[in-house]
């Protein structure tokens, strides 16, 4: 038996076997699955659960653990950052990354601390957020240096 494996490239020997479960909390069907179709492009990724409010989110996290939660601030009920706080306050070994529209310099620097791990405009989407769920997954954090005009907006 021998243990080389065609098609496995030294990068991708290490990814994990067990699937990534990614929970997505969003008021908009749509972008819930825009952020779907992105995050399971990747190989043992899988959104396994969606939430329409922060209190949906807190629920389906406390009860199911996720590896990651992709997270919007502004939902009804309850909004993202009052989420990710009770979920913190709980299970601080859950990750969080915030996704939204308003990203500026002043709410990015006021939850660069628990188990806010990331932050993610939704304008830059496409480009960071596969990148900031690696960082996230690895142990790190994903913050903007800089946040474009509309995702200020």
């Amino acid at each position: 038996m021998s243990l080389t494996m065609s098609g496995l490239t030294p990068d991708s020997a290490h990814l994990p076997t067990r699937a990534v479960r990614i929970l997505v909390a969003d008021d908009h069907e749509v972008m819930r699955l825009g952020i779907r179709n992105l995050l399971e492009s990747v190989a043992n990724w899988s959104v396994y659960a969606e939430a329409k409010s922060g209190r949906e989110a807190v629920d389906i996290a406390l009860l199911s653990s996720p590896d990651i939660i992709i997270m919007d601030i502004t939902m009804p009920e309850m909004n993202g950052l009052e989420a990710a706080a009770r979920i913190a306050a709980e299970r601080p070994d859950i990750p969080v990354i915030m996704f939204s529209l308003h990203l500026s310099e002043d709410v990015v620097g006021r939850f660069k601390t628990g188990t806010i791990r990331g932050a993610v405009a939704k304008s830059e989407a496409a480009r960071d957020l596969l990148e900031a769920v690696r960082s996230v997954l690895a142990g790190g954090t994903f913050f903007p240096e800089k946040h474009s005009q509309a995702a200020a907006e």
